[in-house]
């Protein structure tokens, strides 16, 4: 190999996994704002359920052994 291809292939497996990296970490970032938007819409649905005295309904699962 002529040195540019050398330092290319020396060089591209460093790009690879940095743009792997900032894929997943893009994907993170995506889903927790996704997540806090939903938190975000269920508390306001919940504080208008309460100004509006309208009970909530507790979707959460009870477990009667512990």
């Amino acid at each position: 190999m002529n040195g540019w291809g050398a330092a290319l292939a020396a060089v591209l497996p460093s790009i690879g996994v940095g743009l792997l990296f900032w894929y997943v970490m893009r994907a993170v970032v995506n889903a927790d704002r996704t997540e806090r938007a939903a938190l975000a819409r269920m508390d306001a649905e919940e504080s208008r359920a309460a100004a509006a005295g309208v009970p909530v309904r507790d979707d959460t699962v009870k477990n009667s052994d512990s």
